[in-house]
């Protein structure tokens, strides 16, 4: 080959020569320029190929954030609707503890009677609808979780370690304690 021959090899088109059986030496073009092009483009498409796998996972990546970002948002909404409910149900059990000290205090067959009972009876409703629940421990073995003992009574009044009388009543939520309740624990 010549210097003019290898001027610019990727515009001049590439000679092979073949074999044949004889002995012979044939030159043949090959179809190089075909081959250029297809080459190019080829490594654009794998290219761009690339490039949308890449923005394809870089899109996953985001929806899954946003999912777990969506899950997470609405358990905190849900935790504070709930902290709220009991907060305002434990706001409440003083109007509750006066209701019940009225109905106790209010003459038989008065009409101030029956509307304390209405009113209570319309509260404890409410009540068993956000499921606020009465801490029932007399006669039950003294649990801490539940209750303060605030008094201690003697061998007479039930079995050691026992709450023999409540003095205020408890409230709970679910698992949750709004208001412990305040009783009397025999002593052991």
């Amino acid at each position: 080959m010549s210097k003019k021959d290898r001027k610019n090899p990727q515009t001049e088109p590439v000679q092979t020569e073949a074999v044949q059986d004889d002995g012979a030496v044939d030159a043949t073009e090959a179809e190089a320029p075909a081959a250029e092009e297809a080459n190019p483009l080829q490594a654009e498409l794998d290219a761009a190929k690339a490039q949308a796998d890449e923005y394809l996972t870089l899109a996953q990546r985001v929806q899954a954030d946003f999912d777990n970002f969506r899950r997470r948002n609405e358990s905190v909404r849900a935790d504070s609707y709930a902290e709220g409910q009991r907060n305002v149900a434990a706001a409440l059990l003083p109007v509750l503890d006066n209701l019940e000290r009225a109905l106790a205090s209010a003459p038989e067959d008065s009409p101030l009677k029956s509307g304390v009972e209405l009113t209570l009876r319309q509260m404890n409703d409410a009540y068993a609808k956000l499921g606020v629940e009465v801490i029932d421990c007399l006669g039950q073995k003294f649990d801490p979780n539940l209750e303060n003992a605030v008094m201690q009574g003697t061998a007479e009044e039930g079995e050691p370690g026992t709450v023999c009388m409540v003095l205020q009543k408890g409230y709970k939520m679910g698992k949750f304690v709004l208001r412990h309740a305040m009783v009397k624990v025999v002593a052991g």
